[in-house]
């Protein structure tokens, strides 16, 4: 069987961040014939259009990294009722030039978490608008919205919710099934 490979990569910088604990829990979550590959954004300079004719290394990386996966999951934190700066700056980066995005017909999924009851939801819809943009082929169903993340997070930032890990398994499993050939 071949493995498909997921680009998972979170909108926070933070050491302790819940997004990266979300990529942690799918990664030991993944089914059978799917490798998840975190990708670490903190490198990536703040987009400048005249840094263009030297794309930057992170940048490079970081476009190379989505062209060769099979899909790209997105940790998106909210914030203001958006998506956080880091990770518009990434997709920014990695839009450009519009004639090369590596997004284009690239399959994506979202999950996000925060302390409110909303799960992140108003981010990722946000988010999703960006993505229509860029051609991304976006798997709608099922979402993963993780609310009241204080008591769904061990002090490791593992998710120790059952319903939570639950909701992702699920979409991993039909991410594999969108992923599939014909």
């Amino acid at each position: 069987m071949d493995v498909v490979r997921v680009l998972a990569f979170a909108g926070s910088l933070r050491k302790g961040s819940l997004h990266k604990g979300l990529i942690e829990t799918s990664k030991s979550l993944a089914p059978e014939g799917m490798e998840i590959l975190a990708f670490d954004l903190a490198p990536i300079p703040l987009y400048n259009m005249d840094l263009e004719s030297d794309w930057p290394k992170p940048v490079l990386d970081f476009k190379a990294a989505i062209a060769s996966a099979d899909g790209v999951l997105i940790a998106c934190p909210e914030h203001n009722y958006s998506f956080s700066g880091v990770l518009k700056n990434a997709i920014d980066w990695a839009s450009r030039p519009i004639t090369e995005t590596p997004f284009r017909n690239k399959p994506v999924i979202l999950q996000s978490t925060s302390t409110g009851m909303m799960g992140g939801s108003r981010a990722q819809y946000h988010l999703r608008q960006v993505l229509g943009y860029l051609e991304c082929r976006q798997m709608q169903f099922p979402e993963v919205f993780i609310p009241n993340a204080k008591d769904k997070f061990d002090e490791k930032v593992r998710l120790i919710d059952e319903r939570g890990t639950a909701q992702i398994r699920k979409q991993l499993e039909a991410f594999k099934q969108f992923l599939a050939p014909g």
